[in-house]
């Protein structure tokens, strides 16, 4: 903030009671414990409050509100241990929400502002030691167990807080000529209305504005680039990356603020080539784009209202010659995918209501929360794979859309089972690109025939495999006969015996089914080995650490 704003903001913090909870005055007495303790409880006191910010001022009475300013410099002093004090404060708030600190002229007189960014989703410490506010004082958090719980079920709405920072000059005017476009598209009979409209009330009908002042939303969707600032320590970039088939960076470029507008050059950095294939009756076109540009929008749009902007992280784009990956902080809200597909009532719980709101108004998101399920009937039908989502790590989530065309004997067969669920087709997709599925889904595949080998590492049955034209594949994953693999091991050993266990690995390992494991095709070798020493074809002529395998009897070699 430059000294206007900060003078102005001052002059609001001084007008408030003596007893307001997330603001703490002091004249020129400082230690480097206090000014912790204190950053954690107004940062707690502002969330149970539902404030953008707690405050901490310097020079300034607590009692008359006067300015007197303070000698207290936070760049010159220590914390323990000699560490530099900010750096001391910020490794000790955990979880470290954020904070910022200012140092202005007000009068004539020194003028020192912490501004720390509320608690979410659990009570911010100091060193171990969380703190509240109770009327003008300052106690532990401990004492106060009907606060502590009342944070950690407090799920403060970020995107709906005031920007105090912002005013309607931080937005971009073609921004919110956009935003006033797609709203008319939204609601085609209010077009009259909104032109009417000045850019005020219109960001307040859109829930961009509360009583004529900016929200950390209308700062994503409207702000100019530089406004992305005024939301620190919260992360407003979408970053796209070009990678090789090594996975090998080729080009990158980070995207700001405004999102309604910048949506549209990051579609347009991504490489949606055309996918040309053979006339086949009316089945496939003679040419198609890698990716469907809705599936594409709705899942950046997605990454930008449900990302967890507490977080400060970015939402990436990863580009790959054959598939796109995107991925956004925070946990899947739903649980899993499963719960989305099957249900059809739309999401219950949004992280981010107000911004979500806001981009159902601007026509960005689907009003009914379908939009997932949406994606992958999009996919379905232009019979590409369907999108995969690693929520392995709870607090990201990872999509992975495909480039390339699934075999058009398989989507054929799926077309024609008409006794199968989107959620069946989905599991069969995923054994397809040898992704794991649960043990209740593997065996609702096995009952309808759909899939083969041990589990987890499936593969599609055979009678699947009939349909499809997929015999030679299914052989190639399945299980051969065991024999083949016995009779190698004893050519192997009688024209080369006494043979060491590795080179009986180099002869076989690459010639297992593809759905093994590593550690399964070794464990398949060593079964082998061990129904051939059982019959007595072969026998270890060297020690259990170090075997050498030789042959036992020809005769009966000559009958397996």
């Amino acid at each position: 903030m430059d000294q206007a704003n900060l003078i102005a903001l001052l002059n609001r913090l001084r007008q408030e009671p003596n007893e307001t909870e997330w603001i703490e005055f002091k004249a020129d007495s400082y230690h480097p414990q206090e000014i912790g303790e204190y950053l954690s409880a107004l940062a707690n006191s502002a969330c149970l409050l539902g404030k953008a910010r707690g405050y901490l001022v310097f020079g300034v009475d607590d009692n008359t509100h006067e300015i007197v300013g303070t000698t207290f410099d936070p760049y010159r002093e220590k914390g323990k241990g000699n560490q530099q004090l900010l750096l001391w404060l910020a490794v000790g708030l955990q979880p470290n929400v954020g904070f910022e600190q200012h140092i202005f002229m007000v009068e004539g007189k020194r003028i020192v502002l912490f501004e720390v960014f509320p608690a979410f989703g659990r009570p911010v410490k100091f060193y171990g030691t969380g703190h509240i506010r109770v009327g003008s004082s300052k106690t532990e958090l401990a004492k106060h167990p009907e606060k502590e719980r009342a944070i950690w079920q407090r799920n403060t709405d970020w995107s709906a807080q005031i920007c105090e920072r912002a005013s309607l000059s931080d937005l971009e005017p073609d921004a919110i000529h956009k935003a006033r476009q797609e709203y008319k598209v939204k609601f085609p009979n209010k077009a009259t209305e909104v032109d009417e409209w000045n850019d005020e009330t219109f960001l307040k009908k859109t829930g961009l504005a509360v009583h004529g002042t900016i929200t950390n939303s209308a700062i994503l969707l409207l702000g100019k680039p530089e406004s992305a600032l005024l939301i620190s320590p919260a992360v407003a970039r979408i970053t796209w990356t070009l990678k090789d088939e090594k996975k090998l960076e080729k080009d990158y470029e980070h995207f700001d603020p405004p999102f309604i507008l910048n949506m549209d050059r990051v579609l347009a950095k991504i490489r949606n080539l055309n996918i040309r294939q053979l006339p086949s009756g009316t089945l496939f076109p003679l040419e198609m784009r890698q990716y469907d540009s809705w599936v594409l929008r709705e899942a950046l749009h997605n990454c930008i209202a449900h990302q967890d902007y507490s977080l400060s992280g970015r939402i990436n784009i990863a580009e790959m010659p054959d598939r796109l990956v995107v991925t956004n902080v925070g946990s899947f809200l739903p649980g899993n995918i499963e719960s989305v597909i099957r249900q059809d009532a739309p999401m219950e719980v949004y992280r981010n209501p107000a911004l979500a709101r806001a981009m159902v108004n601007l026509n960005m998101i689907d009003t009914q929360g379908g939009g997932i399920k949406r994606m992958f009937q999009t996919q379905m039908k232009r019979f590409f794979p369907l999108p995969d989502y690693d929520l392995s790590d709870p607090a990201r989530v990872v999509l992975t859309i495909r480039g390339t065309i699934m075999s058009e004997q398989f989507t054929r067969m799926l077309m024609e089972r008409t006794d199968l669920d989107l959620w069946a087709l989905m599991l069969l997709d995923k054994v397809q690109k040898g992704i794991r599925i649960e043990r209740d889904a593997h065996q609702r595949l096995k009952k309808l025939g759909l899939v083969e080998g041990r589990y987890p590492n499936l593969y599609i049955g055979a009678k699947v495999a009939a349909v499809t034209d997929q015999k030679a594949h299914h052989i190639r994953h399945g299980s051969l006969d065991r024999q083949y693999y016995k009779d190698l091991i004893v050519k192997l050993v009688r024209q080369h015996g006494p043979v060491p266990r590795d080179e009986i690995n180099r002869l076989l390992v690459d010639k297992l089914p593809e759905a093994l494991s590593s550690e399964q095709k070794h464990h398949m070798v060593h079964n082998l080995l061990t129904d051939l020493r059982s019959k007595g074809v072969i026998r270890n002529a060297g020690t259990r650490r170090f075997p050498k395998w030789i042959i036992q009897d020809l005769r009966k070699n000559n009958k397996q």
